[in-house]
C-alpha cells in the first residue's frame, strides 16, 4: 500500500467510526421503546397522579436520571432493571421523544 493513501484511510475510518456513535433511530422504532414506559409514565409520557410525568421534561435532565439509573448512582426499584436494557444512543433517543412530547 502507498503511504500516500494511508491518511486518506485513516479520515475516512475516523469518520465511519464517528458516525456509527451517533446512531439514527427510526422514528417508529423509537416510539415503540418510549410505549414501554407508559405503563409507569403515562401514554406519551403523560402521567397519571402519583407517577412522575415525561412528556415535555428537559431532555439532559432525563438523561442524567437514565445514565444514574443504569450506572447504579440513583437508587430504584425497577428503572436501574430497565436501563441497562438499552445502549446510551437508545436511551438518548427515547428522552428526545419524551422531550418533544407537549406537557
Amino acid at each position: 500500500m502507498k503511504l500516500s493513501l494511508l491518511p486518506g484511510l485513516a479520515a475516512a475510518t475516523l469518520w465511519l467510526t464517528a458516525g456509527a456513535a451517533h446512531a439514527q433511530f427510526d422514528p417508529l422504532q423509537v416510539r415503540g421503546w418510549a410505549a414501554a414506559c407508559a405503563n409507569c409514565h403515562g401514554t406519551n409520557g403523560r402521567a397519571q397522579t402519583g407517577n412522575e410525568p415525561l412528556a415535555g421534561q428537559n431532555k439532559d435532565e432525563m438523561m442524567k436520571k437514565l445514565m444514574d439509573f443504569k450506572s447504579g448512582a440513583k437508587p430504584a426499584t425497577i428503572m436501574h432493571q430497565l436501563s441497562k436494557g438499552y445502549t446510551d444512543e437508545q436511551l438518548s433517543a427515547i428522552v428526545g421523544w419524551f422531550a418533544a412530547q407537549k406537557k
